[in-house]
């Protein structure tokens, strides 16, 4: 081991020796060739004797010297140089003798400092250049082609993140077992000649925890984790993200048994294109050194690839064969049960207070994934903090949830009575459609207060989460969009554009209930929406229209039947419910928040069911009012029977008497 470092030692001692030598040459030729072209120095008398017999042909006068050319007693040209005395006849006998003079600036001592000692410290620098070179082998410039995946190194400090930090994604983790047993025992499989998939993809919405999952894989297999990310390797330079592809393989096979991830996939593993353009650039070079890389190396080595992206659906067919990228995880976003758990996780980096209820807010966020929640529990702390509380309270995470759905409250945005009259009827339109369609989502909160882009909002809970969404639910979901439209043409007789998100939502809504959901009674179950997408134009100019004008005429019908449709289901719900509407609207404009407990008083409204007391009350006395008929009817029936039985027990005796 201590020969190549005498040899490494060498090698810059003799380097080091050689420029030495080049440069006292070239200080040596430097003074001989200066020495040789110097001019003569004369005294500054016998230059005066000179300039009288009219011998100096130039001069140049600076403040330190004087320099210029005279002839000698053959006539040959001679450069002297004297230094300057205080004279003040010197011009006026310069000018007398007719010679060309000049002044010159001296030198100052920078220029001077530079002219001497520059050459030096030229030198210095290019000596630690070429010694920082030979030090790395000259391999520097080569790092560009190297990966740059960090590797995880594990540490006293810092806890390794296992599934006790992942919740609300049990599947996956099932899922994932296998692959965390076979880097723990590997032999366990082998023997029996099993073979474990080279690559996972795991897929899904943004937020659900990928990268988090690969982390926890890693730690519970206790292994090294090699992480990166797809656009590290697409390149301006051709070749690069090969090399870097190869390099990170190579990482892997050194470190085996190990993890590799790379993030955003689909960055590098799009879909290859060989139309206008050609298909060899960086970016498609790149995906075919990871194709080749998949098949170079063996399961039994003990390296597993694992690959997160939110798009699979624009990667590359060939990426997701067997033998490459063998298991797909769905990564789903989390349910009811699954966000109570996340939030109670993250619950735990923060003091909270006894009264927060976690199923609640689990209820309050459909459709939130982790990242979402995370971000509810710290705005909630932030929160608290601001107001200078010891810990979080119920109110701090509710408003937390309102902030991140609706944005922070605009407290500065004035608005006047009339437009706040308006945005409270519009509102309490969602609300009392919302309470009287079977199936609409009950409301959970009403306000009128600013958020965001939004004026005012309707906060709608589902009592379940739902994978299935029937036509009927869509269509009350359409009539509770356009509730606020038609509150406002129904109390004020004119229309405002606080309906312009809602006219979007439910347009949108009505072309996907016509195009792809086949629910449209004139088109029947057909989906008019098919997914072509062209790499080079891209996939929202590429998508074309495969039926006729006719058809698309039918598709515009259909759809503006349905907006109507529901339009005027709302109408109706409004006109019946009018007094109730503008109580409700007079009792938003005061409080400005009405939760749902306040709305039932105010509407008289059953959640469970959806119906007024008033119609709960007739149903209860027509449901008595049957009762006692039928008890009087069964009661006369028992009289009747009575009355029969006694009148066949007085015959008998009559019988037996005969």
């Amino acid at each position: 081991m201590t020969k190549p470092k005498n040899n490494n030692k060498n090698k810059i001692f003799k380097s080091l020796s050689f420029w030495v030598f080049i440069f006292i040459g070239a200080i040596l030729i430097s003074n001989y060739v200066s020495n040789r072209e110097k001019p003569k120095e004369i005294t500054y008398s016998d230059f005066r004797i000179k300039l009288q017999s009219g011998r100096v042909r130039k001069a140049k006068v600076g403040n330190e010297k004087i320099s210029g050319t005279y002839t000698d007693a053959a006539g040959n040209a001679v450069e002297f140089e004297t230094i300057t005395v205080t004279d003040p006849d010197l011009v006026k006998e310069l000018q007398e003798s007719g010679v060309v003079y000049e002044g010159e600036i001296s030198e100052g001592w920078l220029k001077m400092l530079i002219f001497n000692f520059g050459p030096i410290l030229l030198f210095i620098v290019i000596w630690f250049v070429i010694i920082n070179q030979m030090r790395s082998g000259g391999k520097s410039a080569m790092k560009f082609g190297k990966s740059k995946a960090k590797l995880n190194i594990k540490s006293k400090d810092k806890k390794d993140i296992t599934f006790n930090d992942v919740a609300g994604v049990e599947e996956s983790k099932e899922e994932l077992e296998e692959i965390i047993e076979f880097l723990r025992n590997p032999k366990k499989f082998t023997k029996l000649g099993a073979e474990i998939p080279k690559g996972v993809l795991l897929y899904g919405a943004p937020g659900t925890g990928k990268t988090l999952l690969a982390k926890a894989v890693a730690g519970e297999a206790d292994v090294p984790f090699f992480s990166t990310s797809g656009s590290e390797f697409v390149q301006m330079f051709v070749g690069v993200g090969a090399s870097r592809i190869r390099d990170l393989f190579d990482k892997g096979r050194k470190n085996a048994p190990c993890l590799l991830f790379i993030d955003e996939l689909d960055a590098v593993g799009q879909k290859r294109f060989s139309g206008v353009g050609g298909g060899n650039d960086e970016r498609e070079q790149t995906l075919n050194q990871m194709l080749t890389e998949l098949d170079g190396f063996d399961a039994r080595e003990g390296v597993i690839l694992i690959g997160a992206t939110n798009r699979p659906d624009v990667l590359d067919k060939a990426l997701l064969r067997k033998g490459r990228f063998d298991r797909l995880i769905s990564v789903l976003n989390p349910d009811v049960g699954e966000r109570e758990e996340i939030l109670k996780l993250h619950g735990k980096k923060v003091k909270l207070s006894d009264e927060i209820d976690f199923e609640l807010i689990a209820r309050r966020t459909p459709g939130f994934v982790g990242s979402d929640l995370a971000n509810i529990v710290n705005e909630g702390a932030l929160l608290a903090a601001r107001e200078g509380k010891k810990k979080v309270n119920m109110h701090h995470i509710e408003e937390a949830v309102d902030r991140v759905i609706a944005g922070p409250e605009k407290k500065s945005r004035v608005i006047s009575d009339e437009e706040k009259k308006k945005i409270a009827y519009h509102e309490s339109g969602h609300t009392l459609v919302a309470l009287n369609l079977k199936y609409a989502d009950p409301v959970h909160k009403v306000s009128i207060l600013s958020r965001g882009p939004a004026l005012g909002y309707t906060l709608q809970l589902p009592l379940e989460d739902r994978y299935l969404t029937s036509e009927e639910e869509i269509l009350d979901k359409l009539s509770v969009l356009l509730a606020g439209r038609a509150a406002e043409e129904l109390i004020f007789n004119s229309k405002t554009t606080g309906a312009q998100n809602d006219l979007r939502k439910s347009t949108e809504m009505a072309y996907k209930l016509v195009t792809e959901f086949g629910m449209s009674a004139e088109l029947g179950p057909l989906a008019f929406q098919r997914d072509r997408e062209n790499m080079f134009l891209g996939k929202d100019l590429s998508q074309g229209r495969e039926y006729s004008e006719k058809t698309a005429q039918l598709i515009d019908e259909g759809v503006l039947k349905i907006i109507k449709k529901a339009h005027k289901k709302a109408r109706d719900v409004l006109e019946k419910n009018r007094d109730v509407l503008i109580k409700l609207a007079e009792e938003l404009i005061v409080k400005e928040i009405i939760e749902s407990d306040e709305i039932k008083k105010i509407v008289g409204i059953d959640y469970k069911t959806h119906k007024t007391k008033k119609t709960l009350k007739s149903k209860e006395g027509k449901k008595k009012k049957e009762n006692k008929e039928d008890k009087e009817a069964k009661k006369n029936r028992e009289t009747k029977k009575m009355a029969e039985k006694k009148k066949k027990d007085e015959e008998k005796p009559d019988k037996k008497s005969s």
